[in-house]
């Protein structure tokens, strides 16, 4: 509901000349589907949404929704089965049994802590949205597949929050996001305001921190690579060789996003427990091993998202006049 209300006001500053009224602060606020779980979307696109005049389905939508509706059913199952079956909660917070895991056993559990949390955060946002588009809304998707996470500045399990935090802090101070500093004070003050609205605790300050420097060290290492001698260096590689290097770094990356987030997801001393035991007691045949597993996922997302914008340019093609 603070979300909420600051998007109004701010949506409210911003344009003056529309005159919202408390009966569109109230629609926003308590409109049933969102009010309860989220997501949330920012006032200025749900004022819009629900101010149709006359909204149109397009074709094929409805099947689109009940489609979603039985994804959310299969989700719903799923989560069931991990919580009661597989014991991927329970485990690490028993450290004396999750140190006698077998170095793969520990990686595969903290991979799917973080899986489970975008399962039930897509099961939960799935039901809301499906409730949403039948009253014609477009609202948030689902957040991204953590198996498709190799890059900080895509990582969220929740895009309405996500697309709150760009539209008012993180795109408002960073700007196109090309600069050191202004990303700096970007990221700052956008994880100090998530921090804020989480709760300020030490392990809240923890991963506020070290997702702020990931996202930090990606641009740092982006902006490295465009200058002398690497830029030359990338520039000599074939496009395979430059692909196979950047899923190298992809690879590193996911992993950092999993250690990053096991912090706040379940408790630091089973963080300090994979790290050890995937970077320190098993190096290098355990960490050689889930990287070259990494390695391989993280060259098919990218081929996925090779294909995936190969079919958007075609579309885009066939909608051009000749």
């Amino acid at each position: 509901m603070v979300l909420r209300c600051t998007s109004f006001a701010l949506e409210s500053c911003a344009h003056p000349d529309r005159r919202y009224s408390l009966a569109d602060l109230l629609k926003y606020n308590f409109y049933l589907p969102f009010f309860f779980f989220g997501p949330i979307m920012t006032f200025d696109r749900f004022h819009a949404q629900v101010s149709q005049v006359e909204p149109v389905r397009r074709e094929g939508e409805l099947w689109h929704i009940r489609a979603q509706a039985g994804l959310s059913v299969a989700a719903i199952l799923a989560v069931d089965i991990f919580f009661h079956f597989f014991y991927i909660l329970t485990i690490p917070s028993d450290l004396k049994f999750a140190s006698r895991l077998p170095d793969s056993a520990l990686a595969g559990l903290a991979y799917s802590n973080l899986v489970y949390d975008w399962v039930k955060a897509a099961v939960l946002f799935g039901v809301v949205n499906t409730v949403a588009r039948l009253d014609h809304l477009d609202p948030p998707q689902p957040p991204k597949c953590i198996t498709a996470l190799y890059v900080f500045a895509e990582t969220h399990f929740d895009r309405g929050i996500n697309d709150w935090l760009c539209k008012y802090v993180y795109d408002h101070i960073g700007g196109d996001h090309s600069a050191v500093i202004p990303e700096l004070v970007a990221t700052v003050a956008t994880f100090a305001v998530t921090t804020l609205w989480l709760g300020p605790c030490e392990i809240v300050y923890l991963w506020s921190i070290l997702n702020c420097f990931g996202l930090n060290f990606e641009l740092w290492v982006q902006k490295l690579a465009e200058r002398e001698p690497l830029a030359r260096i990338e520039a000599s590689l074939s496009e395979q060789m430059s692909r196979r290097v950047r899923a190298v770094f992809g690879a590193m990356n996911f992993w950092a996003i999993i250690m990053y987030n096991l912090v706040s997801l379940n408790s630091l001393e089973f963080t300090e427990l994979v790290a050890r035991r995937l970077l320190l007691t098993g190096f290098p045949q355990t960490t050689l091993a889930v990287l070259f597993v990494t390695y391989c996922g993280v060259q098919l997302v990218k081929e996925r998202e090779r294909a995936l914008a190969l079919e958007e340019e075609q579309k885009e093609d066939k909608l051009k006049p000749e």
